[in-house]
């Protein structure tokens, strides 16, 4: 039986400015989305994130009260490695983020502060291609932010955000959804590879505990870890893409 072969992705479009990357998480973006970006702001377009919470929840060994500055810190330090210096917390709480009209208003203020034509998000549906179990909080957010694109251009959906001054946005063009199991886009990986790896390295905190860090007893080192992961994630979408190492996206035009 001769084997199906993989849909091709098609280069993402290249006609806007801005774009502005809406996730749940410190370490969201980080975690697949960086090359990108890097290649983005490379080639002088504007991308700004906005996060749900500080990632106060994330680190057991760390109260939150300590944990969501520290993680603060560590996002803006990541997202300047690949060119980003606009970072704003809609301090949501981590791990009990509710979708619905409050999240889907903060959001919409952010898209109408921000005017982007491209909005990225991460994964908005149950599981991860069928095996993992997404979380709550990601499943929110994504959602909420499909749902925001529309409602930043609509003046008569959340009115009180034009009474504060944020007029209605309507030029979203594109919503792009990182870490699809459907990907039907993608950038090539290859110019923003290595920014991406230090991006990553720059949520070292949580990453110590999450690899249980300890190259004395034959552990895999932090470094060795993001390197792995971001490569391997780019390295796997190659023959789908002409060959080249590649950050995909599900593209839902507006």
């Amino acid at each position: 039986m001769t084997e199906p072969t993989s849909t091709q992705l098609q280069p993402m479009p290249g006609d806007w400015r801005r774009a502005l990357a809406v996730v749940a998480h410190p370490d969201d973006l980080e975690y697949g989305c960086s090359a990108a970006i890097a290649a983005w702001t490379d080639e002088g377009r504007e991308v700004a994130y906005v996060l749900a919470t500080r990632g106060e929840a994330g680190i057991d060994t760390i109260a939150p009260e300590q944990c969501g500055p520290l993680r603060e810190r560590e996002q803006r330090a990541s997202a300047a490695v690949v060119g980003v210096s606009e970072v704003e917390f809609l301090d949501h709480k981590d791990g009990v983020i509710e979708y619905g009209t409050a999240l889907r208003r903060d959001i919409a203020a952010a898209i109408r502060r921000h005017r982007p034509e491209l909005v990225i998000t991460l994964n908005h549906r149950d599981t991860w291609g069928g095996v993992a179990w997404n979380t709550p909080d990601h499943v929110a957010v994504g959602r909420a932010t499909l749902d925001a694109a529309g409602d930043a251009g609509n003046r008569w959906i959340f009115p009180e955000l034009t009474a504060q001054g944020l007029q209605p946005w309507d030029g979203v063009r594109w919503v792009a959804v990182a870490g699809s199991s459907t990907p039907t886009h993608a950038v090539d990986a290859t110019p923003g590879m290595e920014r991406a790896v230090r991006s990553l390295l720059e949520h070292r905190t949580y990453i110590e505990v999450l690899t249980d860090d300890d190259s004395s007893n034959g552990r895999t080192s932090v470094e060795d870890y993001c390197r792995d992961f971001l490569t391997r994630q780019a390295d796997a979408l190659a023959e789908r893409f002409g060959g080249r190492p590649a950050v995909a996206f599900e593209l839902f035009p507006r």
